[in-house]
C-alpha cells in the first residue's frame, strides 16, 4: 500500500550574509510506504528536492556582530587545504578571536551529573530521514554504505583529537515540516514508530547514540514532543528541535514552512528541558541532550532566558550552510555571540561544496573557540 504525500524540503539556499537564508521548497511526486502502524499522515513520506528561491539577506547581523580588528587578532594557524582563501582565514581568526574575548565561555554551570556525555566526549551525528534521499546523509545511502561512511568520519574526528573520545549518533528527522496542511492543518508530518525503531537499530550496531529532531510546522514543541516520551526514556535517546520550521503563524496568516524562516522562543526550548530532565528524574537516567539548531538571530529569541537544568545538556547547532567564510561568520554571530551551554556545527556534504569548497575538515572546525561538541553531518 502506497499513500502519497508531498514532503517539504530541509534545505535552503544560501545567501550573502546568513550560512542559510529563506528555505525554498519543491512538491513531487511521492514514492514513499508504509513502515507501520498508525495514521495515515503518520505512515508515509516523499521523497524531497531543494528548489534555491532568490537569494537574500535573511538577517545583517553576521556583518555587524565582533567589529575586532583583523590586526588585533591573535595569530591563528589554519591548515593548508586546498580551496580555502584568505576570506575564509579571516573568519576564522575573527570566531577564534570573538571566542576568546567573550568571558561567558565557556559558560558557568553546574557540575555535570555522572553519565553526562558532555563535554567529556564529542558527538558526531549523521542527519536526515531514511525515506528521503534528499534531507540527509542518513538517508541518501543503503544502510551499509551509510554506516561505512559514518565509521570514516567517526575515526577522522577521533585521529584529529585524540583526548576526546567520539561519541557516534544517528539524527533521525522524526517529525517533519511539510509544504502542504495535512487533515489536521498542522503542516507537519509525524514519522512511525517502526521508522524510529529501524534507525535504533542501525544505532545499536555502532553503540551510537539516536537524536529524534521536531519540525514543527504549524504544530507547537508543547503539542509534539509528548508523543516522543517513550523513546525518550531510553537512555540512548536524545531530542532535537528546529526553528527553521516552526511557523508560529500570526492571526489571519497562512504562510507555510519554507515561506520563511521559522522562530522558537526560549519558553520553547525550556519548554523541552523540563520534560527532560522529568523523564531523567522519574526513569533514573543520565542526562539527556537537547540540540537546538540556529543560523539567524530571530530563529531562537531570548535565548538568556533559556533556564539550564544538570540533566540536560543544551546544544546550539550552528546550521547554515555555505562557503567556509559564512559558516565562520555565522557561527560567531549567532551561538558565540549568545552563549547557551555547548555549541555545536553542521557540516553539508553537498551544499558546502556548491562552489567548489571542500567540506571543513575536523581540524578546520577544531580551530575554533569554543571548540564544538556536537558534530551534525547532512
Amino acid at each position: 500500500m502506497v499513500v502519497c504525500f508531498v514532503l517539504m524540503t530541509s534545505l535552503a539556499c544560501a545567501a550573502s550574509k546568513d550560512a542559510r537564508p529563506a528555505p525554498g521548497i519543491a512538491e513531487i511526486p511521492p514514492s514513499g510506504s508504509i513502515l507501520g502502524r498508525g495514521t495515515s499522515q503518520e505512515s508515509a513520506v516523499a521523497t524531497a528536492s531543494a528548489t534555491p528561491v532568490k537569494s537574500g539577506a535573511a538577517s545583517s547581523t553576521a556583518s555587524t556582530v565582533g567589529k575586532d580588528s583583523a590586526a588585533k587578532d591573535p595569530p591563528v594557524t589554519v591548515p593548508s587545504v586546498k580551496g580555502r582563501t584568505k576570506k575564509d582565514s579571516l573568519a576564522l581568526v575573527k570566531a577564534v578571536s570573538a571566542g576568546l574575548k567573550n568571558p561567558d565561555w565557556p559558560v558557568r554551570t553546574a557540575q555535570q551529573l555522572p553519565g553526562s556525555i558532555l563535554p567529556a566526549r564529542r558527538i558526531v551525528a549523521f542527519y536526515g530521514n531514511p525515506l528521503s534521499k534528499r534531507m540527509g546523509i542518513l538517508g541518501e545511502l543503503p544502510p551499509d554504505q551509510m554506516l561505512a561512511k559514518f565509521d570514516k568520519e567517526i575515526a577522522a574526528w577521533q585521529k584529529a583529537d585524540p583526548a576526546t573520545p567520539v561519541q557516534p549518533a544517528l539524527h533521525l528527522i522524526a517529525v517533519v515540516a511539510q509544504g502542504g496542511p495535512g487533515r489536521d492543518g498542522k503542516y507537519r508530518l509525524r514519522m512511525a514508530d517502526t521508522l524510529v525503531e529501524t534507525v535504533a537499530a542501525w544505532a545499536a550496531k555502532r553503540n551510537a547514540l539516536v537524536f529524534l529532531d521536531v519540525q514543527v510546522g504549524h504544530s507547537t514543541v508543547q503539542e509534539e514532543l509528548p508523543r516522543l516520551v517513550p523513546f525518550l526514556k531510553r537512555p540512548n535517546i536524545h531530542l532535537g528541535l528546529d526553528p527553521e520550521f516552526s511557523m508560529k503563524p500570526k492571526k489571519g496568516e497562512r504562510s507555510k514552512p519554507g515561506d520563511r524562516i521559522g522562530t522558537m522562543d526560549a519558553s520553547d526550548v525550556n519548554y523541552a528541558i523540563g520534560m527532560l530532565a522529568d523523564i531523567v528524574k522519574q526513569n533514573n537516567l543520565p542526562p539527556k541532550v537537547l540540540v537546538v539548531h540556529r543560523f539567524t538571530r530571530s530563529m531562537l529569541t531570548n535565548s538568556k532566558q533559556i533556564k539550564l537544568d544538570p540533566r540536560v545538556q543544551v546544544v546550539i547547532n550552528m546550521d547554515g550552510w555555505g562557503q567556509p567564510w559564512l559558516k565562520y561568520d555565522s557561527y560567531r554571530a549567532y551561538v558565540e555571540a549568545e552563549p547557551v551551554q555547548f555549541t555545536g556545527f553542521k557540516l553539508f556534504y553537498h551544499n558546502d561544496t556548491k562552489k567548489g569548497d571542500p567540506v571543513l575538515t575536523p581540524s578546520e572546525v577544531l580551530l575554533l573557540n569554543p571548540k564544538p561538541h556536537y558534530i551534525q553531518y547532512q
